[in-house]
């Protein structure tokens, strides 16, 4: 077992363990080399296998079989014996070929496994070997007696079966919690009661990752431990599908209304069989993909069409010698998979009745939600679509600026007036963060006094943020619900889909923290505390009373309704512009019709069936393996950082931004530093979760250019051009970097390999070049990192579009504004460079915008329709140094409308 100094409790250390027992294992196949060369003594390679440590009982492969055989081969001094099985076991655990060949689990003496290797898939599908998953056994019998067991599961195995698995036995809650933590293979759990609370191990790693399920075990030693158990293990990975097994009244136990979350209680001395079907009928229910199924039926039938897709079935491509490339480029199946009819089992987008309602249903379940529907045209609709349905002429929204357009043009559409709040800003990298509570609660409370908050429907915000910031969003759903509590929220989780599946960042997103509401609104708790606070703030507590306080939600009066926004495309393996909304409402009923309607005004009557098929596949994939994935993601970012950071050349002229870089001080309080800061260790990072305001995402990387004298947009390009990089976002001295469950360790190289690179060749060329290009570069670095335009916050509404807002609220009227920028004559244009605008701005009279102004980057809106134009944002114009500027025509200016043409309303 390794020691404590062995197994650092480092964030990289523990979201790298997949690939860090790769590398263990490597290692052990290289001084089982050189052992047998006699290079190195027996003792490296003794202490190489203690190495791999506690964590490999935590996984079915190499099993104790094949360990005991290793170290057999060890305690006999047989260094050729040893090499061989080492190597072979560290080929299979690289490339997982133990998922699929029988043969990687024998050794001379050793024949365990049944064969699992060509079978007909019950599924339908063509793959030539069935999918491998684990499934953890939480059991009471001695260690001596699991071979035994898993064996006894191995005979079980039948050639009809869809899908195969291997047994992980463990036999306490404390190694249950880290087996499902650290092995991202197990997808099923089998609890037999008596199990033991404590681990027979004392590895750090084990005390470490418990460290966050403290509660649990302090509770652990009631009677009820397998039920507190399931509900353990259903907080960290909500996918897991759990069976409890009890020699007690099994009848009572499964009307326990805390066994919701189990799968299924049975009896345990029934037939083991039972189980084995039970559980891969609950890996089927997760497989199963009803749109994508059927589209693949569809695409095998003979069909005539008579209808208006000639593509469909693909004759008029296959056929012509002029785009015959188009279908050996694409395939047979795109084409035979098309069609415009919703018959034949292939259902309508729209109303969807059969397999594309199921597919949604099973989403809703894998994303914790009420209802999902599947948007094949973007998020941008999916937001839109959820601002008319919900929001209407004359309601306020609280809304982030800094958003993305989707919602402004969603306000223009369903006529709303926006109350728009700053995020913090982050000059030095010309972006914006996230909106402070405060301020959001400060725009609620001056609406209340202004006897405006029942025109308030709903609080719009993005998490995470394009650059990663994280809200807290429970604390700023129950805080603003202590104000209003009938508030609606919509949550722009465009770029945040992924992090369903990881227990750290789940509670973060809109689902996870309407999950945990629901369950506090529902404990004997809540009512208490919430009367507590009431009498400690007394009757009539003060604005400012209640900006100072961390306000309780009455759970008597909560109507939680939330809405999430997925571009499940950005970060899941979806076809670009497949989109979810996630619907956790509690009055959806009385709006269900309207949001109907909102579906029919934005969706397409010609969906493309490879997007509706794509957003059922990811599913599937996030629900069965995105728990894996997800912490590949996060070891990607947390590799690419620690490399970049720690290269005595690279680190030179590039950095990654950390946490203390991307978060003020103030809404840190858990003190939290950045990922991989000296001392800095993952519970550290559990806390910043739980406590902090705006916490980041590890996948999200502001890695600064400037101070390698690139500003975004060149350094962007010229990764793409030259070394076939490519990024999104871009700042005025900064590229975002995103880690994804797409990328792998090759990826890694290549990019520090790249930078690297550009790194020697800017000392190459300052070495070279003498004090005129020191001096040159060293200008253009200050320019891009020190001379930084300061960020423009949004003005006011010009008079003439405040209609009835109050008299000390900023809302105003956009859509009013938008559309009269329409009529020709009241518009004008005016250069920005021009003294005339600054006498304007001056002296009047008000420059008006007549549209929305945004540039990429920064790539939110610097002007909006209505909008009175301030020095603060010209001066931001005149700086910007990027070609990419939405709604401005250089050679006209800035298009305005005319004072004179608008009326002023009087209040």
């Amino acid at each position: 077992m390794a020691s404590p100094a062995q197994e650092p409790r480092s964030i990289d250390h523990f979201f790298s363990a997949p690939s860090g027992r790769t590398d263990r294992w490597r290692d052990l196949h290289a001084a089982a080399r050189s052992w047998s060369t006699g290079d190195k003594s027996r003792r490296v390679v003794e202490v190489a296998l203690n190495e791999l440590g506690v964590i490999e009982e935590f996984h079915a492969f190499p099993g104790v079989e094949l360990l005991a055989t290793l170290r057999g081969f060890l305690q006999n001094d047989d260094a050729n014996g040893f090499l061989s099985l080492a190597k072979r076991i560290s080929l299979a655990i690289i490339t997982g070929n133990y998922k699929h060949d029988p043969k990687e689990w024998q050794s001379a003496d050793l024949s365990l496994a049944e064969p699992v290797d060509v079978v007909p898939s019950a599924l339908g599908d063509n793959a030539t070997h069935r999918p491998y998953f684990e499934m953890l056994l939480v059991t009471p019998a001695p260690a001596g007696r699991w071979p035994h067991i898993a064996a006894e599961f191995r005979r079980l195995r039948r050639p009809e079966d869809a899908f195969i698995y291997e047994v992980v036995p463990v036999g306490s809650l404390e190694d249950a919690i880290c087996a499902a933590v650290l092995n991202p293979n197990i997808a099923a759990v089998a609890i037999y009661e008596g199990f033991a609370l404590r681990s027979r191990h004392d590895a750090s790693i084990l005390r470490s990752v418990l460290a966050a399920q403290q509660p649990l075990l302090d509770k652990a030693d009631e009677a009820d431990m397998a039920l507190r158990l399931s509900a353990g293990l259903k907080a960290i990975r909500p996918e897991l599908d759990i069976y409890l097994l009890s020699d007690r009244r099994v009848e009572k136990l499964a009307g326990d209304p805390r066994a919701a979350m189990i799968r299924r209680v049975m009896y345990q001395v029934e037939e083991p069989l039972e189980l084995h079907l039970s559980v891969l009928e609950g890996i089927k229910a997760r497989y199963d993909t009803p749109f994508f199924d059927n589209l693949k039926l569809y695409a095998q039938r003979p069909v005539a069409t008579f209808h208006a897709l000639p593509i469909a079935r693909g004759k008029s491509v296959f056929r012509s010698p002029w785009i015959r490339d188009m279908g050996q480029f694409y395939g047979i199946n795109l084409f035979l998979a098309e069609s415009s009819a919703t018959t034949g089992g292939l259902d309508s987008l729209l109303e969807p009745t059969g397999n594309i309602k199921r597919a949604q249903e099973m989403a809703a379940r894998a994303f914790g939600a009420d209802h999902v529907f599947f948007v094949t045209n973007g998020t941008s609709t999916s937001n839109k679509m959820v601002l008319q349905a919900l929001i209407a002429p004359g309601d306020i929204v609280i809304l982030d600026r800094n958003c993305h357009k989707s919602h402004h043009y969603g306000l223009v559409l369903s006529g709303a007036q926006p109350v728009y709040v700053e995020a913090f800003p982050m000059t030095e990298y010309s972006m914006y963060g996230a909106v402070p509570l405060r301020t959001i609660k400060k725009a609620l409370l001056d609406l209340k006094a202004e006897d405006r908050l029942d025109r308030v429907k709903m609080v719009d915000l993005t998490n995470c943020t394009f650059d990663g910031h994280i809200y807290n969003t429970r604390r700023v759903m129950e805080e603003c619900l202590a104000i209003k509590p009938d508030l609606i929220f919509l949550w722009d989780e465009a770029w945040f889909g992924f992090a369903r599946w990881s227990p750290f960042l789940r509670p973060r997103t809109a689902m996870g923290a309407a999950t945990d509401i629901e369950a506090w609104m529902e404990s004997p708790d809540a009512l208490a505390a919430y009367e507590r606070q009431r009498k400690e703030l007394g009757a009539s507590p003060s604005a400012q009373t209640l900006l100072d306080t961390r306000l309780i939600p009455d759970p008597r009066a909560v109507r939680l309704r939330v809405y999430q926004t997925n571009s499940t495309h950005k970060s899941m393996s979806a076809i670009r512009q497949g989109s979810m909304v996630l619907v956790r409402d509690v009055d959806f009923h009385k709006v269900e019709a309207q949001f109907h309607e909102a579906v029919f005004t934005h969706a397409s009557t010609s969906p493309n069936q490879q997007l509706i098929a794509s957003l059922d596949v990811a599913r599937r994939q996030m629900e069965i393996e995105g728990y894996g994935l997800v912490m590949n993601a996060i070891e990607v970012a947390l590799d690419i950082r620690r490399e970049i950071a720690i290269h005595p050349l690279i680190s030179k002229y590039f950095k990654v931004v950390g946490a203390d870089g991307m978060v003020p001080a103030q809404y840190r309080t858990s003190g939290f530093v950045d990922f991989l800061a000296p001392e800095t260790r993952w519970d550290d990072q559990l806390r910043s979760m739980r406590e902090d305001e705006f916490c980041l995402d590890p996948t999200r990387m502001t890695l600064v250019c400037g101070t390698a004298g690139f500003d975004g947009t060149s350094f962007k390009g010229l990764l793409a051009s030259q070394y076939g990089i490519q990024v999104n976002k871009t700042s005025r001295n900064s590229v975002l970097l995103q880690s994804n469950i797409n990328n792998t360790r090759s990826d890694v190289a290549l990019l520090i390999s790249v930078l690297f690179k550009i790194s020697n060749e800017i000392e190459d060329r300052l070495r070279q070049g003498g004090d005129g290009v020191r001096r040159t570069f060293e200008a253009r670095v200050r320019s891009l990192m020190t001379d930084v335009p300061e960020l423009p916050d949004f003005s006011h509404f010009h008079e003439a579009f405040r209609g009835d807002a109050g008299k000390n609220t900023p809302e105003g009227d956009i859509r009013t504004a938008f559309f009269s920028a329409y009529a020709e004559d009241k518009c004008e244009y005016l250069p920005i460079d021009s003294p005339e605008c600054d006498r304007r701005i001056d002296k009047g009279p008000a420059l008006i915008s007549a549209n929305f102004v945004i540039p990429y980057p920064p790539g939110f809106p610097i002007l909006v329709p209505g909008q009175v134009v301030t020095h603060e944002t010209i001066t931001f114009m005149r700086k910007l140094d990027v070609k990419e500027i939405h709604g401005y025509e250089k050679a006209k200016g800035l298009k305005l409308l005319r004072p004179d043409a608008l009326t002023t309303k009087k209040k």
